[in-house]
């Protein structure tokens, strides 16, 4: 790879032109990276419904033409003035938040929420000088969550990049940077279930999944999943789920139904929808005296949270989480190694996989809720 140190790369990219219209591959020039970036070489991405989210722009501003693309493993190529970290060759996962370890959250033994890199979705451009590294002929491509991974090489911050084992296999490993950390991580590091414990999951989608997966890592005995697809219930089995609750069966409240399935409500709950009234429903669901609910999905910019403060008088707590509290490069690593040592499985959250070329099917998948996660492979 050192011929192209120093050089702008010429390679291929999947560009969004426009909201909502199909990816086109296209050829783009990426920039060497600058001053604490990194550029590497993509070999796996996959999607995510952020990427889908943002691409359809129909609740937000979104910024085109842009790359999408934040779940991903690749490889460094060359690293910019200022970073020591990491060298030519090493294996990463690019993460769509970041660990500067130098702010006070960075600092904090509690946060991840670095105040440097935090997740910014209206950021087209690289902090250190408010440009791109992406263009077509002088024009500038802009970047998504500073990871922009629907390209064969990309350029992102040191910060963003968690350093890890190069022997973890980059196909199973990519889907660890964004959907499944977070719901791992919400149950093992927020809502922290003890063994032969009761854990709710609302919304039995990848991140769900994840959740559960936690769930059945920590020895929860019941694990009860809440979805209104109830053909997602056989596949949950395979996640540790014991137990499924459709809400639309049931004529009260779903809460009032897991707590007469529970003796009074859960141990734990953890909410992975963003549907503001799952997030009620996955507080009032756990038992009082000691029940914990943890919120991971994001909800809708106008949603208020309503409940009768003697459900916190009577001793539950309400939590909220992001990226499953993981900080990037400092926990990351750990994830993988619970891969590599068969605790955590991944092959199960993967259900298809296609070539970059085909890259818009994997969105139709998605569009249609089909599946779980769709590998990427950049090669072939």
């Amino acid at each position: 790879m050192s011929s192209t140190v120093g050089q702008v790369i010429k390679c291929k990219a999947a560009v969004a032109w426009e909201a909502g219209k199909p990816l086109v591959i296209e050829e783009v020039e990426v920039a060497p990276p600058q001053k604490m970036e990194v550029r590497l070489k993509i070999l796996f991405t996959s999607l995510c419904h952020t990427d889908v989210y943002f691409w359809e722009a129909k609740a937000q501003n979104s910024v085109f033409p842009r790359i999408f693309g934040h779940e991903a493993a690749g490889i460094v190529e060359s690293v910019g003035e200022g970073v020591t970290e990491l060298a030519p060759g090493d294996h990463v996962l690019p993460v769509f938040t970041g660990e500067c370890k130098e702010c006070a959250h960075c600092k904090s033994e509690e946060s991840n929420m670095c105040s440097l890199l935090r997740i910014n979705t209206d950021r087209g451009v690289m902090i250190h000088d408010e440009q791109t590294r992406f263009s077509i002929n002088g024009k500038p491509i802009y970047h998504f969550v500073g990871t922009s991974t629907f390209s064969e090489y990309t350029v992102v911050h040191v910060g963003c990049l968690a350093k890890i084992n190069p022997l973890a296999p980059l196909d199973k490993v990519c889907i660890l940077s964004c959907g499944i950390s977070t719901g791992l991580g919400a149950t093992l590091n927020v809502a922290k279930p003890t063994k032969g414990s009761s854990v709710a999951v609302f919304g039995l989608g990848a991140v769900g999944l994840g959740a559960a997966e936690g769930a059945r890592l920590a020895g929860a005995s019941r694990i009860i999943g809440v979805d209104l697809n109830s053909s997602r219930f056989a596949e949950a089995k395979k996640f540790g789920v014991t137990e499924f609750v459709n809400p639309k069966d049931y004529k009260k409240p779903v809460q009032e139904v897991i707590a007469e399935m529970t003796d009074g409500g859960v141990d734990r709950s953890v909410e992975c929808t963003g549907n503001i009234n799952a997030m009620i429903s996955a507080f009032e669901c756990v038992h009082d005296g000691w029940g914990v609910a943890v919120l991971v999905g994001v909800p809708h910019k106008d949603a208020e949270f309503k409940t009768h403060p003697m459900n916190f008088l009577n001793e539950r707590t309400l939590k909220g989480t992001f990226f499953g509290n993981y900080k990037p490069r400092s926990d990351l690593p750990s994830v993988v190694e619970m891969y590599m040592n068969k605790e955590l499985e991944l092959e199960k959250f993967i259900t298809h996989e296609v070539p970059f070329s085909e890259i818009n099917k994997a969105f139709e998948l998605m569009l249609k809720g089909e599946g779980l996660r769709c590998i990427i492979r950049m090669e072939g």
